[in-house]
């Protein structure tokens, strides 16, 4: 099947880095060769980690803009630009899906797309053709997100690339200029490569007991949330589940991940 083929889409969990993602000589050609090789969505869900609000909220439709959710990085930064078409027809899909099963969802139309979410997409879907909506993190807690996730696991058949966007590990105080990685860092990843690979899924939503340093590798858990998401999405293919990107960037774990 090639790119441009509708088929029932694959579920994704990337660690989306920062802005100078943009600038490594290695991540963002792995995020375009990893798009190239996926079927062409129709639209794009983004779950980010950069927002959290509750009820569910959904974001700009019309006109997409950018929130500049960062300070203290160079103006160039500053400048990107990633006009994306809105997907209006997405939150009315996403909004069904979820007020059926009895969960609020309201819009915040002023709202645009953060640096989880646009960073990515400029790698990955550069010519912006791609309409995307982006729907906040009601909540931290691993299991309601693995529900909403599996709420959402219908929008696959409509050619919906739901997309997670978070960082395997997400301790600021373990970032590195010189490429050196903490073992806790390593250990978790580890823990959660071979979690993962087996398909379990309760080991993962109950990572704070059961991951090796959990409280370390994610002080709070915002950027390991939105693997619940996907997780839920992708339940029933675990068994395809595999890492399309790993390693390690200043010193943090960029696993990404894919179900189906």
């Amino acid at each position: 099947m090639t790119a441009t083929q509708s088929a029932r889409m694959p579920v994704l969990y990337l660690s989306h880095g920062a802005p100078p993602l943009a600038d490594d000589p290695i991540w963002p050609g792995q995020l375009a060769s990893w798009s190239a090789q996926l079927p062409k969505p129709t639209a794009v869900l983004m779950i980010s980690a950069h927002w959290e609000d509750a009820p569910i909220a959904l974001g700009a439709t019309e006109s997409v803009p950018l929130v500049y959710d960062f300070g203290g990085f160079p103006r160039h930064y500053y400048r990107v630009r990633y006009p994306a078409p809105g997907a209006p027809e997405l939150a009315a899909q996403v909004r069904a899906l979820l007020s059926g099963r009895g969960t609020a969802v309201r819009d915040v139309p002023e709202r645009g797309l953060d640096h989880g979410a646009y960073v990515p997409l400029v790698e990955m879907y550069p010519n912006a053709d791609v309409p995307v909506l982006q729907m906040s993190l009601p909540t931290l807690d691993p299991r309601g997100l693995f529900e909403i996730g599996r709420s959402l696991a219908p929008l696959r058949d409509a050619g919906v690339l739901i997309v997670g966007s978070g960082f395997f590990t997400h301790n600021l105080r373990a970032l590195t200029d010189d490429g050196s990685v903490h073992p806790v860092m390593t250990e978790f990843d580890d823990w959660g490569s071979r979690a993962l690979a087996s398909g379990d899924i309760d080991a993962l939503l109950d990572f704070e007991h059961k991951a090796p340093a959990a409280q370390l590798a994610h002080p709070r858990s915002e950027h390991f949330a939105p693997l619940f998401v996907t997780l839920g999405a992708g339940e029933t293919d675990m068994a395809t589940q595999r890492t399309v990107i790993d390693d390690f960037w200043h010193g943090l774990s960029k696993r990404s991940v894919q179900f189906g």
